[in-house]
């Protein structure tokens, strides 16, 4: 038997999904609370095996109290259950410590699937969360100093390494020694070296050279 404790302000709601899931053969609702102060003495005691929390409530909002009880018990598996799909929610939460996200408008047979799977270890999110969530992932992945440079930086850069001078690069480009010379400047510039010689080793290091 899943035990699951309910915190939402929302009366008609706890009522709701808390009728549908005590209805379900594998899960019992064990406790409810109305605020995430209450909610959160109230799971520290009973220690279920998931807690459902709103994120917008009185006294204490549901970010707050997923964060105290992920502090003092960190095995403590948190379903997100709220009505708010905005950054400033999503990601506090997830980063709370929250270990499922899911929608008011979500089926009860929903939320009860998401009880389920959570409780076996699988983390379920709504569609538009994922979606934020690999956003915010790339979004964080660091940028290399040499994926700044221009198509044609680039090209200068790998005749540098060839050990070919200013002049000799603006032949071979066919573009005028003043740009080169620009363009040598930015590539130093972007990789954040002092020389030439630095800009050449970091291009080995980072094998651009093909």
């Amino acid at each position: 038997m899943i035990k699951v404790v309910f915190i939402d302000d929302h009366e008609m709601v706890r009522i709701g999904v808390a009728s549908y899931l005590s209805a379900q053969p594998d899960i019992e609702v064990i406790g409810e609370a109305d605020n995430g102060r209450t909610g959160v003495d109230l799971v520290l005691e009973l220690r279920p095996d998931i807690v459902l929390m709103d994120l917008v409530m009185k006294e204490m909002d549901g970010i707050e109290a997923t964060a105290k009880i992920i502090e003092q018990w960190p095995e403590a598996k948190i379903i997100v259950v709220t009505s708010f799909l905005d950054d400033e929610k999503v990601y506090p939460a997830l980063e709370a410590g929250a270990t499922s996200y899911m929608l008011k408008t979500s089926k009860a047979s929903d939320i009860a699937n998401a009880v389920r799977n959570t409780y076996s270890g699988q983390p379920v999110l709504e569609p538009e969360v994922t979606g934020k969530m690999m956003m915010k992932m790339r979004q964080k992945q660091p940028v290399l100093p040499h994926e700044e440079l221009t198509e044609r930086e680039m090209e200068v850069l790998l005749l540098m390494t060839e050990g070919k001078s200013n002049q000799e690069i603006a032949d071979e480009l066919f573009i005028a020694l003043k740009t080169v010379k620009t363009h040598v400047s930015n590539i130093l510039s972007k990789l954040q070296v002092q020389d030439r010689t630095q800009a050449v080793i970091y291009a080995f290091k980072h094998s651009l050279v093909k």
